[in-house]
């Protein structure tokens, strides 16, 4: 899928079509790499590591080397295998792969690969049918300690599930997950308040439950997959004659298990690549350990090792404080009484233009920092910054109720990430059915969008964002991503149909491809890992949130450390850190900012705050009060509009069009053509709400466009020549 526009994170050069790639010598692959993806990607043999800090290009680096390879005639691309940790980056690296010409390389999850091979070598090894895979692991463990007599409420069987997790990853059966729980120094907590003997004897019980069953777990999925591998070297020569290159990214999110299997798979052969960044490592309480990435050189003496320093995320102010951080810990660690190990970092260095100023603010409560953030994405908005370029981070998702209510209250659209994955969600799993069922009656001339619209209205679906927050706005959101999703298809394809998008849903269900929703993203720290967005708020950062109260061990406060890294560098150009000095208005004001914001405000230059406290204004500096008075209201009726895109088009939905609809209909014609052209969806281009207004008003010069809402300076560079070109022909 092409990137946004908006987006502005390539690297040097200018990328080949897959047909001229193919027509080019395979060195044409490196063009347009720097000086060290270039060394990374033409390294073709042996054992290399790549160090690669966030918004360096790593992706862009190991997908360049395999196509290379193959191109080269090093790699044969159905004996290569590529793993992540997520389906969406697996399907992102083969898209790549397949746009330079490798469209045969396996690239995978480690779990959906060792799937794969379980599936296959069941019958042969194992023999019978092969267990169905639990979901869920809350029921069996809730069965399993009624067997001991164990009350559970579900918060704590979700701990005991997490804690089982752990176990399995790290290859602790019950009797040596007592041993080394139990060890001294291990500081390992209790899970769910149960002690470590008592929960010992629960994980048996668990597994006993199970096998009883037939079932296994996903963690066990691994586990069968290395057991059979080690039992059976029929089966590993197998596997080792399948693949004979190996390339991991985000190494240093694996854990013991995976290395296990890893090893396995390489079966002493040194032919592999991995990529990660040490002051990523946010996944710990998972098993999760850099330790694999930091003595790669141990292990393998002759490795290459490279560093991709050079950021093409995000501009030198958001970069320095990235930097500032992880800085300020090796600054601490002299005098650390307890100091865990603190690899040097990479500092990275900005490739892009100079950007605003990161603003760090701290309010009076709670409700105040929720409503500044929603009155600060208000304005952005107004200065082009699409809804879907900005999120809200914070470290629990507890704290995301005061952000949904603050920008439902100010009828800003927005998605909570991190929880149920979208296509797994029951709303949308029925809208799916209803969709497939209305496909088979719907005309063939009907339009797809209005379709749509119709069948889904009966499932929660409107024009207008609902103004309540939790089950009811989730839904109305699902449905409003479907209807969005055939929009943005039906611009971009002549004569698309129903059974198209049922066919587009269904392979993008499969994938896990959830669609894009044009709203404001609300996720916790750890669910934003990988992504990145124009602008980002990281709110919260109070002591006992960031870092977390139960972060006690110096090693505990520094994965919280790296925690807030990875949010900084989720931002591309505008950076907002905030904090409240109480939970709730009226309150005594006894929390104090993160420790993590003090090597911040030096490097901003700004003095230590005090009791300095942002006024409340019910929740609102005074320029944001400001903004909140001057309501939108509609050009025709005159009623106060909410709904983001009737404040972009000063209109209601229902309320008669003002523009010119001649000049609409040949913009969006432009728009198609020219989207075709940049090969991205039309939408990043203008929304039809834009173009509505550009109609209506016929701007004719770029102060003019700039005061169109949903054109900014960026979009005014990139599409104003060409727009003007179409404004100047009517």
């Amino acid at each position: 899928m092409s990137r946004p526009a908006f987006t502005s994170t390539s690297t040097p050069g200018s990328a080949l079509t897959a047909a001229q790639l193919a027509a080019s010598p395979p060195e044409a692959i490196l063009d347009g790499l720097d000086e060290e993806q270039r060394l990374a990607a033409s390294t073709l043999n042996g054992p290399l590591c790549i160090l690669a800090g966030a918004g360096t290009g790593k992706t862009r680096a190991i997908t360049h080397r395999i196509a290379y390879g193959v191109r080269a005639g090093v790699y044969d691309p159905h004996r290569l295998l590529a793993v992540t940790f997520t389906a969406r980056a697996a399907a992102e690296m083969r898209s790549r792969l397949s746009a330079l010409g490798a469209p045969g390389v396996q690239a995978r999850t480690f779990h959906a690969a060792a799937l794969r091979q379980l599936q296959y070598f069941w019958p042969m090894s194992i023999g019978g049918t092969m267990p169905q895979i639990l979901d869920h692991k809350v029921r069996l463990l809730a069965e399993a300690a009624r067997r001991l007599h164990i009350t559970t409420d579900r918060a704590t069987l979700r701990d005991l599930a997490s804690e089982i997790e752990w176990a399995k990853v790290s290859t602790l059966t019950p009797e040596s997950y007592l041993e080394v729980a139990t060890a001294e120094g291990a500081g390992r907590p209790e899970p769910g308040g149960v002690d470590h003997r008592t929960f010992a004897k629960l994980y048996q019980s668990y597994e006993d439950v199970k096998l009883d069953k037939h079932l296994i777990d996903f963690e066990d999925v691994l586990l069968l997959i290395v057991g059979i591998l080690e039992d059976d070297e029929r089966v590993a020569a197998q596997v080792r004659q399948q693949y004979r290159h190996f390339v991991v990214d985000e190494y240093q999110d694996v854990s013991p298990l995976q290395q296990r299997l890893l090893d396995l798979w390489l079966g002493g052969r040194d032919e592999i690549c991995v990529v990660g960044d040490a002051a990523q490592t946010i996944y710990s309480f998972t098993g999760a350990t850099p330790d694999f990435l930091l003595g790669f050189k141990r292990r393998h003496p002759e490795a290459n090792l490279v560093k991709l320093v050079r950021d093409y995320r995000s501009t030198p102010e958001v970069v320095k404080l990235a930097n500032g951080l992880l800085a300020d810990r090796t600054r601490e660690a002299p005098r650390l009484s307890d100091p865990a190990p603190w690899p040097e970092p990479l500092q990275l260095i900005s490739q892009r233009e100079h950007g605003p100023m990161p603003k760090l603010i701290q309010h009076s409560d709670d409700d105040a920092e929720a409503a500044w953030v929603a009155s600060e994405i208000a304005a952005m908005q107004e200065q082009g910054v699409p809804l879907s370029e900005m999120a809200v981070l914070y470290r629990t998702n507890g704290q995301s109720q005061a952000f949904e209510q603050a920008l439902a209250t100010a009828g800003i659209s927005y998605q909570l990430r991190g929880s149920e994955r979208f296509f797994s969600r029951r709303e949308v799993r029925e809208a799916l059915a209803a969709l497939r069922t209305s496909s088979l009656v719907v005309d063939a001339g009907d339009e797809v969008s209005k379709s749509v619209r119709d069948i889904l209205s009966s499932h929660g679906y409107s024009d207008k964002a609902p103004q309540a927050t939790g089950a009811v706005r989730e839904r109305w959101e699902s449905m409003s991503a479907l209807v969005a999703l055939a929009d943005q298809l039906s611009t971009e394809r002549e004569g698309f149909t129903m059974r198209g998008f049922i066919t587009e849903l269904e392979e993008r269900s499969a994938a896990q491809h959830a669609p894009t929703v044009e709203g404001v993203t609300l996720a916790s720290l750890h669910s934003a890992k990988g992504l990145e967005w124009e602008a980002v708020f990281l709110a919260g950062l109070s002591e006992g949130l960031m870092p977390i109260t139960f972060a006690k061990t110096q090693k505990e406060v520094d994965e919280e450390r790296r925690l807030f890294y990875v949010g900084i560098t989720r931002a591309r150009k505008y950076l907002f850190l905030s904090s409240s000095s109480s939970r709730h208005t009226g309150g005594r004001g006894r929390r104090t900012p993160s420790r993590f914001l003090r090597p911040l405000r030096r490097e901003m230059g700004l003095e230590e705050p005090g009791r300095k406290i942002a006024p409340s204004a019910g929740g609102l500096s005074p320029n944001a009060a400001a903004r909140k008075k001057k309501a939108s209201t509609c050009s025709t009726c005159g009623k106060v509009l909410t709904v983001a895109t009737e404040v972009k088009r000063r209109r209601c939905e229902d309320c008669p069009a003002r523009y010119d609809e001649e000049l609409f209909d040949k913009l969006r014609a432009w728009r198609m053509e020219y989207a075709k052209e940049l090969e991205v969806p039309a939408f990043v281009v203008f929304t039809d709400a834009t173009l509505e207004v550009i109609a209506e008003r016929k701007p004719s010069t770029d102060e003019e466009l700039l005061k169109v809402p949903g054109i900014g300076e960026r979009k005014l560079e990139k599409h104003g020549e060409r727009l003007r070109e179409i404004l100047n022909e009517t």
